[in-house]
């Protein structure tokens, strides 16, 4: 069996702060981790890799400082790395992302594609479901657990809000994971002393298989017009020893103050 996941490299989110004139991300001197829904996607590979000797590889898209999550990855288990890095990917959106990251998975061999459910910088849980449509390839999102038939068949835990969805798809296929579906492994010692061992391999676009029109800045339909910070809410009105006659009344009247009623 070979799995590839995609995993990203994100700035800690209890760390972020943003440049109130210009409305960026502050980076600097905020520490870097692998994508927490991608670490679990990575843990599911692994677990895949130990019960059924799996071929692992891992993805990524970024500039020079990403090699540390594939660092990472190698010292947790994996098999390969690739580490997709050049001009002419920058500025891109969620779409020219998928479309690099595609374009990479077509020059490679696999039974299922692993992604994060979404990345912590964005939230948007689109990457993964692009690639599947890209890729023309079956896919389950919200995975919590996953088993495999010994055969060609995934048997797939969806998350849903009023429950969960068993499935059975057949690879090849792609899943987008839920940080919750396990609690990743430790790298261990013997990995972090070879994890600078092995070979990264640097991608450029002459590697991967896609029109130079759908990459980057060029290719991204979507921009950020806008950042912020959400600003702290003004300290409410305390109301003690009221009844729940008197409680309505104050409601309802705060409520014609503002025009809703």
């Amino acid at each position: 069996m070979k799995i590839i996941v995609c995993i990203k490299q994100v700035p800690d989110t209890t760390e972020i702060k943003l440049d109130p004139v210009k409305g960026t991300m502050i980076r600097e001197g905020v520490p870097s981790i692998m994508n927490p829904d991608d670490k679990s996607g990575l843990e599911i590979a692994l677990q895949l890799k130990d019960k059924y000797n799996a071929h692992v590889t891992v993805i990524t898209m970024g500039p020079a400082q990403a090699d540390d999550i594939l660092r990472e990855a190698f010292a947790m288990g994996v098999d390969r790395a690739i580490h997709l890095s050049d001009r002419k990917f920058a500025g891109a959106d969620t779409l020219a992302t998928s479309n690099a990251l595609a374009g990479a998975l077509r020059m490679l061999q696999y039974d299922l594609i692993i992604t994060g459910r979404q990345a912590i910088d964005g939230d948007t849980a689109q990457v993964g479901p692009q690639i599947a449509e890209l890729l023309d390839l079956p896919q389950v999102t919200y995975v919590e657990d996953l088993e495999f038939d010994n055969d060609k068949t995934f048997t797939i835990k969806k998350f849903l809000e009023e429950g969960y969805q068993m499935l059975q798809v057949e690879s090849p296929c792609l899943i987008t994971v839920l940080s919750s579906a396990n609690k990743a492994r430790y790298m261990s010692v013997r990995g972090i002393l070879e994890a600078y061992d092995h070979e990264v391999e640097l991608w450029g676009f002459d590697n991967i298989k896609v029109d130079e029109e759908k990459l980057g800045l060029k290719g991204s339909p979507t921009r950020v017009f806008k950042s912020f910070t959400k600003g702290a809410k003004v300290m409410g009105t305390l109301y003690d020893d009221v009844s729940s006659i008197e409680a309505a009344d104050i409601i309802v009247n705060k409520l014609k103050e503002k025009f809703i009623v």
